[in-house]
């Protein structure tokens, strides 16, 4: 089987379909050799001094790991320097990271949480990078956050990385969704997986159940059905995985269906959900959309809320097209 390159396949893209615009295609090479170093420094662990954490917080209030930081930092530097951005954000960062004056500025705005489930880092189960690319607006001069408030459907690409057994890349244009691994000898990313295509109908849900107690009515009832199994309303017995990882758990749903829920609950009803809307939400729902999936807040589509915040938080229901409406249905209810 003849291999081709992540480098090829934008090529390719850009050649036939005219699909990925030059700027764009080398604004994702260097994000996906920025994941590769993240993939390395993540890889050595405690070899490399990297886990624990640093005591600092982010803007969320959430205490940073080592590896948090690092990861933001080969993020921001590795893209600085390119010509194809105007700006970043970053879940970690208060406010946008504007390209500094010294560099050419490019017409695209990068978005990413450097190192999503940050919990596993010291356990060593898989953690991974959320990664989404907006245009800038026309006639933009000094980018602000108010140029960065655009809906999902407005993406131009996203995709994460996956650090576990092997790294991976899941990339989409809006024109399907294919996996890149990395191949560590030759340090190349290689494509193993086109047009992923997430299957309908499922037995799999994943939800932290430790918080069945806050949860809203709808996701009560939705879940309590799947517990009951083949003698309950569903009439089938689900399983139930759980990772703590958005990327790893989006992952395994990607490959065989199933549906991811964090939703808002009871404990801070000001809090409308716990994942952020530009950094997870976004990308995550345009990926799981072109590989044939759905995506809400339980309410509507993920990709069509239009954004008032940087760090918005929205509540997350996506993965295998029936199970998504119908727990989005109790929510209409």
């Amino acid at each position: 089987m003849k291999r081709i390159s992540l480098t090829q396949y934008l090529v390719e893209e850009q050649r036939s379909n005219n699909s990925i615009p030059a700027e764009l295609r080398l604004l994702i090479e260097v994000v996906a050799r920025a994941c590769k170093t993240i993939s390395h420094a993540v890889g050595k662990g405690a070899l490399g001094e990297v886990l624990g954490t640093a005591d600092t917080e982010n803007v969320q209030g959430e205490v940073q790991k080592k590896l948090d930081i690092i990861s933001n930092e080969i993020l921001l530097e590795a893209n600085e320097w390119g010509g194809h951005l105007a700006a970043m954000a970053s879940e970690e960062m208060e406010s946008i990271h504007p390209i500094p004056n010294r560099y050419p500025k490019g017409e695209y705005m990068l978005l990413f949480d450097p190192l999503d489930g940050s919990s596993n880092i010291d356990v060593n189960v898989s953690i991974g990078t959320i990664f989404s690319v907006l245009k800038a607006p026309e006639g933009m001069a000094q980018p602000t956050e108010q140029d960065f408030m655009q809906a999902g459907t407005k993406q131009v690409a996203a995709g994460y990385a996956v650090y576990g057994p092997q790294t991976m890349l899941v990339l989409t244009f809006g024109n399907g969704v294919n996996c890149f691994t990395l191949d560590r000898e030759m340090g190349s990313w290689v494509l193993t997986q086109s047009n992923i295509q997430i299957p309908a109908t499922t037995k799999e849900f994943a939800i932290n159940m430790s918080n069945a107690r806050h949860w809203h009515p709808p996701v009560q009832r939705y879940v309590n059905e799947l517990l009951a199994g083949e003698t309950g309303p569903r009439g089938t017995n689900f399983n139930m995985r759980w990772i703590a990882s958005m990327v790893a758990d989006v992952h395994r749903i990607l490959n065989r269906g199933g549906i991811f829920m964090y939703p808002a609950d009871l404990r801070d009803t000001s809090m409308p959900g716990k994942l952020r809307l530009m950094y997870e939400a976004n990308p995550m729902a345009f990926i799981v959309e072109q590989a044939g999936g759905a995506a809400t807040d339980g309410q509507q589509r993920i990709m069509d809320i239009v954004p008032h915040k940087l760090h918005q938080r929205v509540p997350v229901y996506l993965g295998s097209k029936d199970e998504v409406a119908r727990v989005t249905a109790y929510h209409q209810e």
